[in-house]
């Protein structure tokens, strides 16, 4: 086995190594799509007031993949949290999205993924103790 020295990154080596997955991933797998496209949108209240919102994006081959969503905690259980998942996913679907992906906590919203359409593809137990990471997915166009 070779010696090799392992260090922090800086910013020219996480380009490398962004560089050089997509490459090989790119080489596996025609894109779809050129680049990342981003998706990310706030909603606020009549007073400007931002009270939830979305990050996420497109990648190489057209999946929506949501980072995170939130509404704000005086604001949850109102509807606002499916509009903003909504309108995130028509968007994606005017630029060609064909499926969602997330994952979010089961003290976060896992019953709110179910209720919007989303099925489970994998959980991770005990992460964190005594909880788990659910992983989710949903088809936007049939």
């Amino acid at each position: 086995m070779p010696t090799i020295k392992i260090q922090p990154c800086n910013k020219e080596n996480i380009q490398t190594i962004v560089k050089g997955i997509n490459d090989y991933n790119l080489d596996q797998v025609a894109a779809l799509s050129e680049t990342w496209t981003p998706l990310e949108f706030v909603a606020t209240d009549d007073n400007g007031e931002e009270i939830g919102g979305i990050l996420g994006g497109i990648g190489y081959w057209k999946g929506l993949e949501i980072k995170i969503l939130w509404v704000k905690e005086s604001h949850r259980n109102k509807g606002i949290g499916t509009q903003i998942l909504k309108y995130a996913e028509d968007e994606a679907i005017k630029k060609g999205a064909t499926i969602s992906m997330l994952d979010t906590f089961d003290f976060q919203a896992e019953g709110f993924y179910l209720k919007n359409g989303y099925s489970v593809v994998g959980e991770i137990n005990d992460f964190p103790k005594g909880h788990k990471r659910i992983y989710f997915s949903k088809k936007l166009i049939s």
